[in-house]
């Protein structure tokens, strides 16, 4: 095969005519902003994981400022806190965190599923630490047994960036509901596909309701007569423009919501697909040498592949990536490799735990290329073939 046979793309559409409809039902209806789709969705979201309250935001990294900023506020953190963070994730897992005053403690991952390596917590953690924020990365689910039970022991806040893994799973419980709150992307690239679009998953009654302050304005419009936070004033005139808390917008558009009422009922079925894939592709690549992937620690959604080549390899991984490229397949590093490697850093108030090693190997020698929720093995008999061309030095 060739790269005028087949296109290996990053992502693809999840949607077909009842995303459409659910699109075309909002732009009938004259409501475009927060509304009962917005509340249905929540509902929506909530069940399928489990949890008791759901927030829906403009995106995932929302998402995790809204959850952060939540915990600020309710005094569970304040300024000059330390939270130990992985070395290996978006970018929007650190920023709200020193945009909201906070110190970032970067820890190793372990070298095979790319999360936190769990055995470098104990020796990371400080007298100024009080939060861990576990990251599922592309898919895998980090060890929420040995991670409870160090933030039990050290009385730390466990909070959870689930954005890369929706519908994943540790010991048949979804991540995303493992600490104070997870938090979930539906960018178009991802599981599901709300165009932009985020969801903070939490238990805890108090937090939310700071959430629903917070994602507008800090106002006291959305607050339940029953909230604790704030008695509000029985004429609904008075609480229009009322605000409590200095909040954001990071509210979500109805259209979004529509979809997402379509997509999350898709869900469970895109997700077997992506682990389908995943199984053929393990297969596809029989005993092709060079490289090592990430292993799944429990049940992967299987985000995307993603690959490290050998140091000692006789290819390296730009040359890799060029073939691949000019193949037309699509790749992108690790996230964003070793997070204290990118520029960025020196505006971001950290400290480093001990050598990145992992991470660092992952920088140079890391890539991914995409999973879909559709059946893949055109397109991944086709990527095994170009791996094995430019491994063996075709």
């Amino acid at each position: 095969m060739t790269a005028t046979d087949i296109v290996y793309s990053l992502s693809e559409d999840t949607w077909d005519e009842r995303e459409l409809a659910a699109a075309a039902r909002v732009m009938a209806s004259g409501r475009f902003t927060m509304g009962a789709e917005v509340k249905s969705y929540e509902a929506d979201f909530a069940a399928h994981f489990g949890s008791r309250y759901a927030v829906m935001v403009s995106s995932g990294s929302a998402a995790n400022l809204l959850g952060i900023a939540a915990l600020v506020y309710s005094g569970r953190l304040k300024a000059g806190d330390e939270v130990i963070v992985p070395a290996v994730s978006w970018s929007t897992t650190y920023f709200p965190l020193t945009q909201m005053g906070l110190r970032l403690r970067f820890v190793d991952i372990d070298p095979d599923t790319l999360n936190i390596d769990v055995a470098l917590l104990d020796a990371a953690i400080t007298d100024a630490t009080r939060m861990v924020f576990a990251v599922n990365l592309l898919g895998n689910p980090c060890d929420y047994s040995q991670l409870r039970a160090i933030c039990e022991a050290h009385d730390l806040i466990l909070a959870e960036d689930n954005c890369e893994s929706m519908g994943a799973s540790f010991q048949e419980k979804m991540c995303g509901t493992f600490g104070v709150f997870g938090t979930f992307s539906s960018f178009y690239s991802h599981h599901i596909a709300t165009m932009e679009g985020g969801v903070v998953l939490t238990d805890d009654e108090e937090l939310y309701h700071f959430m629903l302050s917070l994602r507008a304005h800090g106002w006291t419009r959305d607050l339940p007569k029953t909230s604790q936070l704030y008695s509000k004033n029985p004429d609904p005139f008075y609480e229009s423009y009322n605000f409590i808390l200095p909040g954001f917008n990071l509210r979500p558009l109805e259209m979004e919501a529509a979809i997402g009422r379509e997509q999350i009922i898709k869900l469970d079925g895109l997700v077997s697909q992506r682990i389908l894939n995943e199984a053929y592709l393990k297969e596809a690549l029989g005993g092709l040498r060079g490289f090592r992937r990430q292993r799944p620690l429990q049940q992967s959604s299987w985000f995307g592949f993603a690959f490290i080549i050998d140091p000692d390899c006789d290819v390296s991984r730009d040359q890799v990536v060029k073939q691949l490229t000019n193949s037309g397949i699509e790749v992108r590093p690790i996230v964003a490799g070793n997070f204290t490697r990118n520029p960025v850093i020196s505006y971001l108030p950290h400290s480093i735990a001990a050598p990145l090693t992992a991470a660092d190997d992952i920088h140079k020698n890391g890539f991914f290329v995409g999973n879909h929720g559709h059946d893949m093995r055109r397109e991944l008999d086709y990527f095994a073939s170009v791996m094995s061309d430019v491994l063996n030095g075709k």
